[in-house]
C-alpha cells in the first residue's frame, strides 16, 4: 500500500478524536489504517520513520478495543494507571527491563497456582474472568521504559480501564506468580520471559484470550538467534491462541517482505506475510562530517584527537546524544569529557554494563531535560523517545546506514522536524565510511540482513521448554515449529535429530544419564525425566551467551601500611557488572575506569569485585569481548566505489585527499573489483599488504587460511592482522622476489578453493571452534550455566563443553551441536559466505604491486601489529614500532 493511504477518520471512537485534538494533534494516516487492519483480523507490519508515532500506532488498536465495556474487558481494569515495578519514586515504569540475558535464579518462575485444571479459563475473558488481551515484546533494555512512559499518558488523560504490567529480569518473584494467576490486560516483556511464561502448564490459561502481539524494534530482533527463539514462541502462540494477530513495527529494514513473513504462521509447502503498512517519511536528516582542525590520525578508535570538538558540539546544544560502538570507547570518552568539563556540563554515561539503578536514573534525567549530554552505546539505539534531543554525534564510523539511521532517529522526536547528527572519524579510514553512510543516509539505503535460518540448538532449547510445560507428539510439534518462518523449511530428519538429543544427547552421549533430558510415556508424548529438568530449564533460558560477568562494588577502602589492604569499609553501592577475564589481569591496587569513575581494585570474593574511588590519571580502561558491529557489505562496495572514483576525492577532507593522493602516485588505489596486493620489506621481515573491504571478521579467516598456504610455500609467515579493510601478512621469506620468480601465485594463493580442504583443516585445529561449540552447547541446553542457589563457574563451563567436544569430534562428527557450531562459525565469527563472494569477485583481477617500502594505505593495518597477531612456526617476534615512524617511512 502507498504511504499514508488515506483512511476515514470516522474510524476512530470520540473518547480519541477529542483526546487528540486536546493535544492539537490529528490521528495520522498509517495509524488509522493500523486500526483498520486490526478490526479486519490482519496482521501488520507498520515501517514508519522516528517520530512518526510509531508506538501508538502499534498500542492503538488495543486501546480502542478496551477503551470501553465489552466481552473482551478484564474486570481487573478499570484502574487506569500503570502498574510501577520497585524503584525511585517518580520513575513512572522505568524499573521495569533489566532484561538480562539469562534470568538469575531468583527470576525463575514460581509454581504454578494450583487448584485451577488444565485448560480452566482458556476462554477466561469472555466468561468474565481475568485474560491477557496484548503482549508487548521490546528487544532493548531501555526500550520498555520508553514505552510504558508513552503507554502511560493517553492511558490517564482518556481515564481508560486498562492495566499494564511489565514482566523482566527486575520483575519481582512474587509479583510474576501473580500476574500468571490474575493477568493484565497489557504485558510488556522480553523474548526470554515468554519463553519462560510458555514453558508453565498454564500457559493454555495465560495466553488462552490473547488478541495481540505487538513485535516493536522488529528487525533488531530477527537476526540473531533471540529472533529464532520468539519466532519459536510465536508458533506456540499460534497454537494456543489461534485467533492472535501481529503488529510489527520497524523504523529500518531493507527487504520488509521478508520481515513480514515473521509475523504470521507460514503454511505448510507455501509462503505467508502479513500486510505492510509504511508510513510517511519524516523531515529528512541533516547529517554531517566533522572536518577536524586537528591532526586526522591514521589508524586508532579512540577519536581523542576530536574531544574538544566533540566538547564544544555538546556545549552549544541543549541535549547531545554521543555514540560510540563499544563499553570500553563508552568508558574512555565520558572520563575525558569530564577532564575538560570546565562549565560543568551536566553529562553522563550509559552502557548496558552498568547497575540498573544508575541506567534509570540517566534515563529518567535525559527524559526531565537535566541533562547536557549522555556518552552511550548501542544500549540506547532503540525507541527512546526523547523530543529535547537535539544532536546526535556518532563517534567512529557507524558500520551499518541502518544503524546510523536508527542513531540519528533518537533526535528531534517530531516528525516535521529534521534530526540533525555529525559523524566523527577515528581515522582516515573511517572518513570513507562516513562518507558513503552520510550518502547512503540521504538516499535512504538501507542494509538490514535477511531474514535468518532457524538455529538448530536453539530449537532444541524450545523443545525442553515444550516439554516443561506439558507433554507433546513430536508431529504435531513438528508442524507448529515449521509455522515459524526461521523454521518453515526445517527438515524432519533435524527435527528428529533434535529430539533424539534432547533426550539422549546423542548417540557418543546417551550412556551418560545426566543428558537424559525428555522421554517418551506410554502414549508416545515426550515429557521431562524429572522436576529438576524443568527447574534447570528456567534458570538457563535465552540465547545470548557472554563472558562471565561479576559484579562490580564500591567501598570504602582501609588501607594498611605498606599498601596492604585492610578490611573492606562498609556501605558503597553497586556500579555494574564487568567481565571476569579483564579482572583476572588486575592486581590488587590496579586502577580502572567503571561506570564513569576511576577506581582502585581491592579484592575479589565469590562473584564481586571490590573497588574504591581512586585518582590515577592513568588508569586502565576495561575491554569487552561484545560490542563490536562488522563493516556492512552495502557501505563496503561504496567504500570500494568512493575509492575508484578520483573525483570524488575532492569532497573528502584534505588529510583524506591528501593521503589518497600520496598513495596513488607511490602505489595503487583499489579499483571497484579488483584486489591491490603490495608486497615490501620492512625491518628484515617482508609484507603482504591486500584490501578487500569485506571487514574484519572475513579478513581474519582470510588471514588464518592465506597463513597455512604461505607456509605450504616456504615463505615462513609470522603472523597476520586485520582490520575492516585491509590484511596483513609477514614473513620471513622475501615474498616480492617469490612472486617475482614465479614461486608464488597470487591467482593460487587466493583461489576460492580455500575454503574447502584448508578451512576444514584450520577448523579442525583452532580454538575457535571449541568456543562457538562451547556456545551452541549452553543455548541448547546440555552444558548448563547456573544450578539452584550457584552459577556454574567458568572453568567449569569450559571443561564440560571441551570434553563434550573432544568426545563428539572423534565419536559423532555429524552430532546436531557440531553442526549447529559450524553453521554459526560460518555465519558469524568466519563470514564465509562474504569471503567467498569476495574471492568470486577478484578472480582474475589481482593487481600485484611491488614496492621498496611501506604505501599510505598500509600504514593503518600495519600498525595494528603486536595487537592481535597470530604467530606462524618460523618465529615469535613482532614489530612494534611507533606510529610516526611508519608514517615517515610511508611518506618517503
Amino acid at each position: 500500500m502507498p504511504p499514508d493511504a488515506p483512511v476515514s477518520p470516522d474510524s476512530l471512537p470520540e473518547r480519541f478524536e477529542r483526546w487528540f485534538a486536546a493535544r492539537g494533534w490529528s490521528p495520522r494516516p498509517h495509524q488509522l489504517e493500523l486500526l483498520e487492519k486490526a478490526r479486519a483480523k490482519r496482521s501488520a507490519l507498520l515501517i514508519a520513520p522516528t517520530g512518526a508515532g510509531k508506538t501508538l500506532a502499534g498500542f492503538l488498536p488495543t486501546l480502542v478495543e478496551l477503551s470501553g465495556p465489552s466481552p473482551h474487558l478484564s474486570p481487573l481494569a478499570g484502574r487506569g494507571r500503570m502498574t510501577r515495578e520497585a524503584g525511585h519514586p517518580g520513575e513512572g515504569a522505568s524499573q521495569r527491563d533489566e532484561t538480562p540475558p539469562h534470568p538469575a535464579p531468583q527470576a525463575a518462575l514460581a509454581t504454578p497456582p494450583s487448584p485451577r485444571k488444565r485448560g480452566e479459563g482458556k476462554n477466561a475473558r469472555g466468561e468474565g474472568s481475568n485474560g491477557l488481551h496484548t503482549l508487548y515484546i521490546s528487544p532493548l533494555k531501555a526500550l520498555a521504559v520508553d514505552i510504558a512512559r508513552n503507554l502511560e499518558a493517553p492511558i490517564a488523560q482518556m481515564g481508560l480501564p486498562i492495566k499494564v504490567e511489565t514482566r523482566t529480569g527486575d520483575t519481582p518473584v512474587s509479583r510474576r506468580a501473580r500476574q500468571r494467576k490474575y493477568p493484565p490486560d497489557i504485558l510488556l516483556t522480553t523474548p526470554e520471559q515468554l519463553a519462560l511464561l510458555l514453558a508453565s502448564d498454564d500457559a493454555p490459561f495465560l495466553f488462552g484470550a490473547l488478541q495481540r502481539i505487538v513485535l516493536d524494534e522488529l528487525h533488531a530482533l530477527v537476526t540473531s538467534k533471540r529472533g529464532d527463539l520468539l519466532s519459536l514462541g510465536l508458533a506456540r502462540l499460534w497454537r494456543i491462541a489461534p485467533q492472535l494477530r501481529a503488529i510489527g513495527l520497524s523504523a529500518t529494514v531493507a527487504e520488509p517482505d521478508q520481515l513480514a513473513r515473521f509475523l504470521v504462521p507460514q503454511p505448510p509447502g507455501e509462503t505467508a506475510a502479513a500486510d505492510i503498512v509504511i508510513a510517511g517519511g519524516a523531515a529528512q536528516p541533516i547529517v554531517e562530517m566533522l572536518d577536524t582542525k586537528e591532526r586526522l590520525p591514521w589508524a586508532g578508535h579512540s577519536a581523542r584527537h576530536a574531544l574538544a570538538e566533540i566538547y564544544d558540539l555538546i556545549g552549544r546544544n541543549t541535549t547531545t546524544l554521543v555514540f560510540v560502538n563499544t563499553r570500553s570507547q563508552a568508558e574512555m570518552l565520558f572520563q575525558e569529557l569530564w577532564r575538560m568539563n570546565d562549565d560543568n556540563l551536566a553529562i553522563a554515561l550509559h552502557h548496558g554494563s552498568l547497575d540498573v539503578a544508575q541506567r534509570r536514573k540517566v534515563e529518567d534525567a535525559m527524559s526531565a531535560g537535566k541533562l547536557r549530554g549522555v556518552v552511550c552505546t548501542s544500549s540506547l539505539d532503540l525507541g527512546v523517545d526523547w523530543g529535547d534531543v537535539d544532536l546526535v554525534i556518532n563517534v567512529g564510523a557507524p558500520k551499518g546506514s541502518s544503524r546510523l539511521m536508527q542513531r540519528i532517529g533518537r533526535a528531534n522526536h517530531r516528525l516535521n522536524e529534521a534530526s540533525r547528527a555529525v559523524l566523527v572519524p577515528a581515522n582516515r579510514f573511517e572518513v570513507l565510511e562516513c562518507r558513503v553512510a552520510i550518502d547512503a543516509v540521504a538516499e535512504n539505503a538501507q542494509d538490514t540482513p535477511p531474514l535468518r535460518l532457524g538455529a538448530l540448538d536453539v530449537l532444541a532449547q524450545h523443545l525442553l521448554g515444550c516439554a516443561c510445560g506439558e507433554p507433546f507428539l513430536a508431529d504435531e510439534l513438528y508442524e507448529e515449529v515449521r509455522s515459524a518462518a526461521p523454521y518453515a523449511e526445517l527438515a524432519r530428519a533435524d527435527f528428529d535429530d533434535t529430539i533424539d538429543f534432547v533426550a539422549t544427547g546423542g548417540y557418543a552421549l546417551k550412556i551418560y544419564e545426566r543428558f537424559a533430558r525428555i522421554k517418551q510415556d506410554k502414549e508416545g508424548r515426550w515429557r521431562v525425566t524429572n522436576p529438576r529438568v524443568r527447574q534447570m530449564y528456567r534458570l538457563n533460558v535465552g540465547t545470548i551467551v557472554e563472558d562471565t560477568m561479576l559484579k562490580v562494588k564500591l567501598v570504602r577502602s582501609s588501607r594498611g601500611g605498606g599498601g596492604h589492604t585492610g578490611a573492606l569499609g562498609r556501605g558503597g553501592r553497586m556500579l555494574g557488572q564487568i567481565e571476569e577475564y579483564f579482572i583476572e589481569q588486575l592486581l590488587i591496587g590496579d586502577t580502572f575506569v567503571f561506570g564513569g569513575e576511576v577506581v582502585r581494585y581491592e579484592s575479589l570474593v565469590e562473584d564481586v569485585a571490590y573497588v574504591s574511588r581512586a585518582h590515577d590519571k592513568d588508569a586502565r580502561v576495561p575491554s569487552y569481548m561484545g560490542g563490536k558491529f562488522p563493516l556492512s557489505t552495502y557501505l563496503a562496495e561504496r567504500v570500494r566505489k568512493l575509492l575508484a572514483d578520483k573525483r570524488a576525492w575532492s569532497g573528502l577532507p584534505d588529510q583524506v585527499h591528501d593521503w589518497l593522493s600520496l598513495q596513488a602516485g607511490l602505489s595503487l588505489v583499489p579499483g571497484v573489483s579488483e584486489l591491490v596486493v603490495e608486497t615490501f620489506p620492512r625491518a628484515g621481515k617482508h609484507y603482504l599488504v591486500c584490501y578487500p573491504f569485506e571487514g574484519r571478521l572475513a579478513h581474519q579467516t582470510l588471514g588464518m587460511l592465506l597463513t597455512r598456504r604461505l607456509e605450504r610455500s616456504r615463505a615462513k609467515p609470522l603472523g597476520f592482522v586485520a582490520n575492516e579493510y585491509a590484511l596483513a601478512v609477514w614473513c620471513l621469506g622475501d615474498l616480492s622476489q617469490m612472486v617475482r620468480r614465479g614461486q608464488l601465485d597470487l591467482d593460487a594463493l587466493f583461489d576460492p578453493d580455500m575454503l574447502g580442504d584448508d578451512l576444514e583443516a584450520w577448523l579442525a585445529e583452532s580454538a575457535l571452534m571449541k568456543r562457538t561449540f562451547r556456545t551452541c552447547a549452553v543455548i541448547s541446553g546440555l552444558i548448563p550455566r547456573r544450578f539452584t542457589g550457584e552459577e556454574k563457574s567458568k572453568r567449569q563451563v569450559l571443561f564440560s563443553t571441551d570434553l563434550v567436544y573432544d568426545v563428539l569430534r572423534k565419536h559423532q562428527p555429524d552430532h546436531l551441536l557440531l553442526r549447529a557450531a559450524r553453521a554459526d562459525a560460518a555465519t558469524g565469527l568466519l563470514d564465509i559466505r562474504r569471503l567467498s563472494d569476495m574471492l568470486k569477485r577478484i578472480k582474475g583481477r589481482i593487481v600485484h604491486k611491488e614496492l621498496d617500502r611501506v604505501s599510505p594505505l598500509a600504514v593503518p593495518v600495519m600498525l595494528e601489529i603486536g595487537r592481535e597477531a597470530v604467530y606462524g612456526e618460523a618465529s615469535d617476534e613482532l614489530l612494534a614500532e611507533a606510529a610516526e615512524d611508519l608514517v615517515r617511512e610511508a611518506m618517503g
